[in-house]
């Protein structure tokens, strides 16, 4: 079952050191429900090498989509 973040928690992993917070909160405010975990992830790995984000990035949003799919 997948469900939104609360902003709380999303604040909690855009916090985490090394993170580029607009890019977790970018990302995780829009992603879109009616994706599945596997589309969301290869989005993300996309995302990374285009916008040259960090090991500490995308955990945090990896993290974050695991949590939303319940894993």
């Amino acid at each position: 079952m997948i469900r939104r973040l609360t902003l709380k928690k999303i604040e909690e992993l855009a916090g985490r050191k090394g993170v580029r917070r607009i890019a977790v909160e970018n990302f995780l405010f829009s992603a879109d429900l009616t994706m599945g975990f596997s589309i969301h992830m290869a989005n993300l790995d996309l995302d990374t090498k285009l916008y040259r984000w960090n090991a500490a990035t995308r955990n945090a949003i990896a993290t974050g989509l695991r949590k939303m799919y319940g894993r």
